[in-house]
């Protein structure tokens, strides 16, 4: 019988199997898709298998586990805010991650922004993009997206990186293509503009559910926690 660690090295290994797969229809190589390890509730010495098997790039939702987590994985690895963050919350996570997913106001920016201009060490964002509509999802709206990035564009401690958004859950990822497909043209869009400090890199978009649908329609940062560490309790 398998233990955890044996199941959580083959799930990695199908997991980067299905990524080049992915990849390749999309006219990509598995190399250009950067998987983030979406380790929340996952205990310590299960990350850290995950870790030793090439899983360095590490995205938590919430900023008190993030900090309890990265004082305590004794490993070289990165790591990624991906949940709603508060304005206030800013402080405790500004000097330890390498990239913030989810900023959707003009407030958090401006935090971020003053709270990197303190350390002296700029800050790498990603514009959260409430793509579907949903009212239970946090984001920007596609229509505003152009204005909010040039608006922020002249901090000079705020890198926008990219766009990243999360789909509606559903069992068929085909019904959410269209999610994936509008976040690639607006991030093409904005690319296009060619607007100082905008350095449009990475798309964040697909999760264990639906990240080869995803990465079939221009991701290239997939966010995967059970499909890695299992269902969660």
């Amino acid at each position: 019988m398998m233990g955890d660690s044996d199941i959580i090295r083959n799930n990695i290994s199908d997991i980067i199997k299905r990524v080049g797969a992915a990849a390749e229809k999309s006219g990509r190589t598995a190399g250009e898709i950067h998987i983030i390890a979406v380790s929340k509730t996952i205990e310590p010495e299960r990350i850290v298998t995950a870790v030793d098997c090439g899983m360095t790039e590490l995205g938590e939702n919430r900023v008190q586990e993030l900090c309890e987590k990265y004082d305590k994985i004794d490993r070289e690895c990165h790591w990624h805010l991906i949940g709603h963050l508060q304005t206030n919350k800013v402080k405790y996570i500004i000097d330890r991650v390498k990239l913030i997913h989810s900023v959707d106001r003009a407030e958090l920016a401006e935090e971020i922004q003053q709270r990197a201009k303190k350390i002296d060490r700029p800050a790498d964002i990603l514009i959260q993009v409430n793509v579907s509509g949903e009212g239970s999802k946090y984001g920007i709206s596609p229509d505003g997206v152009m204005d909010f990035v040039k608006a922020i564009a002249s901090h000079s401690h705020l890198r926008v990186k990219g766009l990243m958004t999360m789909a509606p859950f559903t069992d068929n990822p085909e019904e959410v293509r269209y999610v994936f497909r509008d976040l690639n043209k607006i991030f093409i869009d904005i690319k296009k503009e060619n607007i100082d400090n905008i350095d449009m890199r990475y798309i964040s978009m697909g999760m264990s559910n639906d990240f080869e649908v995803a990465i079939e329609e221009g991701a290239n940062m997939v966010r995967i926690g059970t499909a890695i560490f299992g269902r969660r309790a």
